[in-house]
């Protein structure tokens, strides 16, 4: 973020625009809408602004910019064509600290004014810091069409409600989720088809029952996906967005956890292989005990919960204590990493099956099913193998696989720092113990690594490859 998003506040307050042509106009518009009391300093003006000056909208000097017009100004905005005008403005605005805002150069500002979805009390914006105006426009014309007309009633019913919600829910979790409740349900469907009196009687109903609602909470065990942010479900950022507590394993990336509820309390639980920082019951017992504070609370996994990921055993607990649970799928890493690297889990040619099997060591050891792993036309997709891959291909090539069969390593599958590292059983654990590789990996065992090369497509001009 290269700058504080921030809503100025400026109804009554003086504010000076320097130019009086149209993009002036723009700006001046802005400015009233929002209540500003408007100074233009220009010898001429356009047809809108000779329009607004002769309504007593605006207060207009019919002449060139003197330094003293910033004096006692809340805000500056220079639209003139001059550049050594507007340089001159922002100067002086600057040394008086007053927002200046130069149109076009934002190397000369020390605010922008962003593209505005105005749904009033609700304002949205959009900024590229000045980098792309054009880029600013266009997703806010994509906002305008999913922001309903009618959100600005709903901001004003809720406005209408909060004091009376304060004083049946004193409880600010509780009055949050009353609030999501609100929102996310039928009342707020009545106002949006026009029905405000049928919403204003429900959201009376709902909160004369309010206070015994929200005594318990809930729990959402949501798989993040292998990486990449735009692989998470809709179901899943909205629960993201709900929490008021995230417990997040190391396979959670920065990115997605970003994405959830800025101001949900985060507790890390993280585990590496061969060290467990939190026990797996201790996890399983601190979800019921949250949600029984009447918490919701979310469980967020790499992958998918139900895949290596022990999913089953957390909803267990909770399940037995009689807590209410739900479960959002994610894009397993097996699937993610695959479709990233261009390796088909199946392909008529080469596999008619595929299974997914763990990798980790224990006393020096893999306990897998060797032989049935060993079998032809199936690929083998290894989590969790990268320190026991040199024990996975000894044991699959003492069980009858060619040491020549093919299998690839993927590292950070599915991110910008995706790496894949091809080779065969007896080539790859030397290649990758020579290649710095850091968990979270997967391997792809099969002959469909063979496809790699052809249907790659992921971040080619970016990604590390090493085939």
């Amino acid at each position: 973020m290269i700058s504080l998003p921030i809503l100025l506040l400026i109804e009554g307050k003086p504010c000076l625009v320097v130019g009086g042509g149209d993009v002036a106009a723009r700006k001046v518009n802005l400015l009233l809408k929002a209540k500003g009391v408007v100074t233009i300093v220009s010898p001429k003006l356009c047809r809108q602004l000779e329009e607004l000056k002769n309504m007593g909208s605006i207060r207009h000097e019919k002449r060139k910019f003197e330094t003293k017009d910033v004096d006692g100004s809340f805000l500056v905005i220079a639209a003139t064509n001059s550049r050594k005008t507007n340089q001159e403005v922002a100067h002086y605005a600057r040394e008086s600290n007053i927002p200046v805002n130069v149109v076009d150069q934002p190397k000369l500002c020390s605010f922008t004014i962003p593209s505005i979805v105005d749904r009033s009390p609700i304002t949205v914006a959009v900024s590229t810091g000045g980098a792309s105006p054009v880029l600013a426009r266009q997703l806010r014309a994509r906002l305008e069409s999913l922001i309903p007309a009618a959100y600005g009633r709903l901001a004003t019913l809720v406005e209408d409600y909060r004091h009376l919600a304060k004083q049946r829910l004193s409880n600010v979790t509780e009055r949050r989720r009353f609030w999501e409740s609100v929102l996310q349900g039928p009342i707020s469907e009545m106002l949006l088809s026009g029905k405000e009196k049928a919403a204003r009687h429900a959201l009376d109903r709902a909160l004369s029952s309010a206070p015994n609602a929200f005594k318990q909470g809930e729990v959402y065990l949501v798989g993040a996906g292998p990486g990449d942010p735009d692989l998470l479900t809709f179901r899943a950022l909205r629960l993201m967005q709900q929490a008021d507590v995230v417990l997040f394993d190391r396979l959670v990336s920065k990115e997605i956890l970003e994405l959830t509820r800025k101001d949900a309390e985060k507790i890390y639980v993280g585990k590496a292989s061969q060290k467990h920082s939190v026990p797996q019951l201790k996890i399983n017992k601190h979800l019921a005990t949250l949600a029984k504070q009447g918490k919701r609370v979310l469980r967020l996994k790499g992958g998918d919960p139900f895949i290596f990921g022990r999913g089953g055993e957390e909803i267990g607990e909770l399940a037995k204590q009689g807590i209410s649970f739900q479960v959002v799928p994610g894009i397993t890493a097996a699937a993610g990493c695959a479709s990233y690297s261009g390796i088909p889990l199946t392909h008529r040619d080469f596999a008619h099956s595929c299974v997914f099997v763990t990798g980790h060591l224990q006393d020096g050891k893999v306990d897998l099913n060797w032989a049935m792993l060993s079998q032809p036309q199936q690929t083998v997709v290894v989590y969790m193998g990268l320190i026991g891959l040199p024990v996975i291909c000894k044991q699959l090539i003492a069980h009858g696989m060619d040491p020549d069969f093919p299998i690839a390593l993927i590292e950070q599958g599915t991110t910008a720092n995706q790496r894949v590292l091809v080779g065969t059983l007896s080539t790859l654990p030397k290649k990758v113990e020579a290649s710095e590789v850091h968990a979270p990996t997967l391997a792809i065992i099969g002959e469909v690594v063979r496809l790699h090369d052809s249907l790659s497509w992921f971040n080619t001009d970016n990604h590390r490859h090493d085939g």
